[in-house]
């Protein structure tokens, strides 16, 4: 049997108070007395009373929701940067609403519109191309908001990331120093400025030690391709380029991936192909030799997002649309990378 929730009417019964007593004691208002005011707060906590946040939003303008609008919020970059997000936001009485968009323009446009129906507070959103105007509209509505793990390059609007470029720059000039000089780069077919600016620390890199780039060493593979067919045309593209002796995957889960093919393409890493992947896993740890990553310093993402954001909403003064945070990397050295002999 489901119990039922206790109302403010309850409490007033159990009580012997008026429902305007009750109502003035939880929401802090009204002048009662010390006793009457711990008789209430006794019997709400005792039974488990808990506000309706819709109306206390509807009544006050303040919901103490804020809504996590990230790319998947089951995987685990974005999993452990909730979990901070989620314990900072508790400490000043604000709850969290989960949504994930999956890459999905619409779907995010609808987790947006839905989100802002149930009077959230503020927002933190991995921005996607396509959403400017949708985000837009919540900062013209005075909703703070705060961008992670990616920006609008023409849009002045808080964000905080990892330096994309900086690390994918410093994970392909090590690959140089250790002796690769064909250096091969697998991506997501999305257009994700934190991609593109992978891409281009990439090929920054090899510029900068004077490799030419070679554009049949840069493969492109759609984001909702299958698994099994994403893992085949990964093998492919690595028996294609014989040339290849290293491979910059751009994402951990691309990085996976690419085990998979290496491993049924029976090549032994890093002797006959070294490899890179963006974003640590516990996978790269244990398989042998252990892949060379790009950690990002998720927890440090999420706390300066989260406090970003709860300044913002606590009425801090000042213009906080031009704070860019892009916090470096870790570069964790495996078997994966060795010196080339």
């Amino acid at each position: 049997m489901i119990n039922k929730k206790i109302s403010i009417k309850d409490i007033a019964k159990l009580t012997n108070t008026s429902i305007t007593t009750v109502s003035f004691v939880l929401n802090g208002k009204g002048r009662i007395s010390k006793e009457i005011t711990k008789k209430i707060l006794d019997v709400a906590a005792k039974n488990g009373y808990e506000p309706n946040r819709m109306a206390v939003g509807l009544r006050t303008g303040v919901s103490k929701v804020i809504g996590l609008v990230v790319e998947t919020i089951g995987g685990p970059f974005f999993g452990a940067m909730a979990k901070v997000i989620e314990e900072e936001a508790e400490k000043e009485g604000y709850r969290i609403i989960y949504c994930s968009t999956n890459n999905n323009i619409q779907k995010g446009k609808d987790v947006i519109r839905m989100l802002s129906q149930q009077l959230v507070d503020g927002y933190i959103v991995t921005p996607m191309k396509g959403l400017e105007k949708d985000i837009q509209n919540l900062i013209a509505n005075e909703k703070p908001v705060v961008l992670i793990d990616g920006y609008f390059p023409d849009l002045d609007i808080p964000h905080v990331l990892v330096d994309n470029h900086g690390s994918a720059f410093n994970a392909v000039d090590h690959l140089l120093k250790a002796g690769y000089k064909k250096i091969g780069l697998i991506t997501a077919d999305l257009d994700l400025i934190q991609l593109q600016d992978r891409t281009r620390g990439y090929k920054d890199a090899l510029k900068a030690n004077n490799i030419k780039e070679d554009k049949q060493l840069v493969f492109k593979l759609p984001f909702d391709t299958d698994k099994d067919k994403a893992i085949n045309s990964v093998k492919a593209f690595i028996q294609q380029q014989k040339q290849m002796d290293a491979v910059f995957f751009t994402t951990n889960y691309l990085g996976t991936m690419g085990l998979e093919s290496i491993k049924q393409l029976e090549l032994n890493i890093p002797h006959d192909l070294a490899m890179i992947s963006f974003d640590d896993n516990e996978i790269f740890s244990l398989y042998p030799p252990g892949i060379t990553t790009i950690q990002q310093p998720t927890y440090e993402i999420a706390k300066s997002a989260i406090d970003l954001l709860l300044a913002q909403m606590g009425g801090e003064k000042g213009d906080v649309s031009k704070i860019k945070y892009q916090i470096p990397s870790k570069l964790i050295e495996r078997g994966s990378t060795v010196t080339k002999k």
